[in-house]
């Protein structure tokens, strides 16, 4: 269960915990001793979005964590470009002749970016039961539309909205979650009720932009009064470029050279790493001539070098989510609870031990 950042650093320097870390870039502290099986139920609220999303885990009293996490959008035009290639390299009559009785007409599946989209929450939530006893979700129900195709012949019964909605339910079902859905003007008077409002803002790294909407749903059921804690924690899915055959375009002697891959000079991308000069920042891609790899800054992702060596790199850890606190402006911080992040390029989400090398950590 959630602890305090002092009480935390006690059970580091005993030794009565571990330092842990999972995939969405969260620190917690694995105790060492048996403890009491029994532990107040969680329950995670979920207001799907387009480009953003908002999670929060809300217990009876408290509010355990607020997420804001970027939608993935970037599947549809990735399908795109492959099958423009697919059809380039056909043309040049140098690869295989198309197959016609391999096609997936005719089968019930899911498009790439409705699976990916829907999948990504329950990847999400996944990886929040990880660390966290949930045992309850809820999800607002969004209302799909299903516009008439041309001449009434096709569309009237699909919509890639309701096929990934209730892909999502039966993956949340299949975590043994149990499973509450409830529509839009219901999480606006839960809003009301809890005297909560909403900024027009959508794109807004703030609580009250999507993790408000969460926070209300989960309340409802976990019985929680009013948000204890408003803090957020702002995550983006980190991308990794699958390799390509070649680049889109040849080379001025007309090669055209390999260009993807998920590993960099043994290291996979997007592995973060300590540097004596950029400090932390991710793995890009490499040189094969120079034998260096590219660093990029851990929240914009812009490029910092090319010429990076291996060697002057410490590996911290590798995450699929990059996840940072957001400093509110004019709040408060008392005991117990975080001070703002500066805006340096250590302020990752890394704890006070790996920055300092000490026994120390934040939670």
């Amino acid at each position: 269960m959630p602890c305090t950042p002092a009480k935390a650093r006690h059970l580091l320097k005993e030794g009565k915990a571990t330092p842990k870390r999972n995939k969405l870039g969260l620190f917690y502290v694995q105790l060492c001793y048996e403890q009491e099986p029994e532990n107040q139920s969680l329950v995670v609220g979920i207001d799907p979005g387009s480009k953003f999303e908002g999670l929060s885990v809300v217990g009876v009293k408290d509010t355990v964590t607020n997420m804001m996490v970027e939608a993935p959008a970037h599947v549809k035009d990735a399908v795109e470009k492959r099958r423009t290639m697919r059809r380039a390299r056909r043309f040049r009559l140098w690869r295989r002749p198309k197959r016609c009785n391999n096609r997936l007409n005719r089968k019930n599946r899911l498009p790439p970016s409705t699976s990916n989209r829907w999948e990504a929450k329950a990847r999400v939530v996944a990886h929040l039961m990880g660390v966290l006893p949930l045992t309850d979700v809820v999800v607002e129900d969004v209302q799909a539309v299903t516009p008439q195709g041309v001449g009434g012949k096709w569309n009237q019964f699909f919509s890639p909205v309701q096929v990934g909605k209730e892909h999502l339910y039966s993956l949340l079902r299949q975590m043994r979650l149990v499973v509450h859905l409830r529509e839009g003007w219901q999480t606006k008077e839960l809003r009301e009720r809890f005297g909560l409002k909403k900024t027009t803002s959508k794109s807004r790294q703030s609580f009250n932009a999507h993790a408000v909407d969460a926070w209300v749903l989960a309340a409802e059921v976990s019985g929680a009064e009013a948000p204890t804690c408003r803090r957020l924690w702002y995550v983006v899915p980190s991308r990794l470029h699958r390799r390509q055959l070649q680049r889109f375009q040849a080379s001025k002697s007309g090669e055209r050279k390999p260009y993807g891959g998920t590993r960099s000079l043994g290291l996979k991308r997007g592995t973060l790493v300590q540097h004596p000069k950029y400090a932390r920042c991710t793995v890009g891609g490499f040189d094969r001539k120079r034998a260096t790899i590219s660093l990029h800054e851990y929240r914009t992702n812009k490029r910092l070098t090319q010429g990076a060596k291996v060697e002057e790199c410490r590996v911290l850890t590798w995450v699929a989510w990059r996840s940072w606190l957001v400093a509110e402006i004019g709040t408060s911080y008392g005991k117990g609870t975080h001070p703002p992040v500066p805006k340096t390029r250590d302020a990752c989400y890394l704890p006070v031990s790996e920055r300092q090398g000490s026994q120390q950590a934040e939670v």
